[in-house]
């Protein structure tokens, strides 16, 4: 049994839908982007740096953020993970997740309750 092979529709068709034109970006010098923020560029980035004092100078602003925060809650651990991408607080309830700063925030100072 044989079936013959489809035409594709011509664009006459009122069902014909041309492909999307994919997004404009510059070409890759290597297999990441060299400055963008994407996590797992930056990740591929951070895998090339030496670990300066145990962490890689690609995540030096997060680490930086952690470390002020941790500053003003001495009471608390605040780290950032670099195979997480996340900031990590460690308090007497135990060890919570943060993935954006905001969250951390909310974590380290969290909106008063009204009883």
């Amino acid at each position: 049994m044989t079936h013959p092979i489809p035409a594709s529709r011509p664009s006459s068709d009122p069902l014909y839908r041309p492909l999307p034109p994919l997004p404009r970006r510059r070409p890759l010098v290597g297999p990441f982007c060299p400055v963008c923020e994407h996590p797992s560029c930056r990740q591929r980035r951070a895998a090339r740096l030496p670990r300066l004092g145990g962490q890689r100078s690609e995540f030096a602003r997060e680490h930086a953020r952690a470390a002020a925060l941790q500053r003003y809650n001495p009471h608390l651990i605040v780290w950032f993970g670099e195979q997480t991408l996340s900031y990590w607080v460690a308090s007497p309830a135990g060890l919570t997740e943060a993935r954006e700063p905001g969250d951390l925030l909310l974590l380290l100072d969290p909106a008063p309750t009204y009883a």
